[in-house]
């Protein structure tokens, strides 16, 4: 597109050629000021509007925000009512953790004294805010009851917690105690003599035999009945080469008539470890093990404390008392 420009009759035509491209920027650099000046004063009119409370305008701004506000509110509600759901179910799962953690807490022992000492609120409070909350209405659900119901449930997380760790520090000393009983056989092999009045061996009277034997190979293995400190370790005018094992709670064991010990006094030992081998020293008739079981100083029948030992066996190692 071309555009002659002439001043006068004598002055020359200037002619201005413009080109599509060069036509498209002339008018985007002229549209861009007006627009500029169109929207600053459209804003300048309609704040003007709005804060004079003109009739057309103010409507239509108090109709915009209004729906802005309402979009807001859904928004807000919608995202609360789903926090409130979560919430709810959080609450169930920690009202029927609770419930089982004292079951356990029972099991393991403890008393209910124990247990007061972590509850930091009274347990029929705990299942109140799980009610009130799905009786509520979703619209009703507000961020302060939210953080209240989050508070609630960090509390009693942490109650719970703590709760956990005492009853697990209880099944470990459980644990602790189950490991310091005697009840693994100590050799492999079925029992000849049983604890009760025989007739003895030596003298062939009546005499009350303190323990149980095993018959077994010299060389056989003999294996802590549990886990314990080495009492003694040495000859005996009447047990041979004996092994005492100390478990604590005044329960001792000992292996008697052994061929060689494996441990010696102040050594610790574990339930099945290897001590010693069975022989025929001392006071024996033949290759066995002589296995007592002492509570204070007292002898008590071994066959109380091995579980391993079912009906059958004890009602033959009765049969085979002499």
């Amino acid at each position: 597109m071309q555009i002659l420009i002439t001043t006068s009759v004598l002055s020359r035509t200037r002619v201005v050629q413009f080109t599509p491209l060069t036509l498209g920027l002339t008018l985007l650099a002229l549209a861009l000021p007006t627009m500029m000046l169109s929207l600053a004063l459209y804003h300048a009119v309609v704040l003007k509007a709005a804060h004079e409370h003109w009739p057309i305008i103010s409507q239509a701004v108090r109709y915009v925000e209004q729906q802005e506000l309402a979009q807001r509110d859904r928004y807000m509600r919608e995202n609360l009512d789903a926090m409130a759901e979560k919430v709810g179910d959080l609450q169930a799962k920690l009202m029927h953790l609770e419930a089982v953690s004292e079951r356990v807490a029972s099991m393991a022992g403890m008393k209910p004294e124990e247990l007061k000492k972590i509850e930091a609120e009274p347990k029929g409070a705990s299942g109140g805010p799980l009610v009130s909350m799905l009786e509520t209405r979703p619209s009703a659900h507000t961020l302060d009851q939210l953080n209240g119901q989050m508070d609630s449930l960090q509390s009693t997380s942490e109650r719970d917690a703590d709760l956990f760790t005492l009853i697990e520090s209880h099944l470990f000393e459980k644990r602790l105690e189950a490991l310091m009983v005697p009840s693994s056989p100590p050799v492999d092999g079925p029992i000849g003599s049983g604890f009760g009045f025989r007739t003895d061996p030596f003298t062939h009277r009546p005499a009350l035999h303190t323990g149980l034997d095993f018959p077994a190979d010299p060389g056989t293995p003999i294996l802590a009945a549990a886990g314990g400190v080495v009492l003694s370790a040495g000859p005996h005018p009447q047990y041979g080469l004996l092994v005492e094992l100390d478990h604590g709670n005044g329960l001792v064991t000992r292996y008697a008539h052994t061929s060689r010990m494996l441990v010696k006094q102040g050594d610790l030992v574990k339930r099945g470890q290897k001590i010693a081998e069975v022989g025929t020293t001392g006071r024996s008739t033949g290759p066995h093990l002589h296995f007592e079981v002492l509570v204070e100083g007292v002898q008590q029948n071994p066959a109380k404390f091995l579980t391993s030992l079912n009906a059958t066996s004890q009602k033959s190692n009765v049969a085979s008392v002499k």
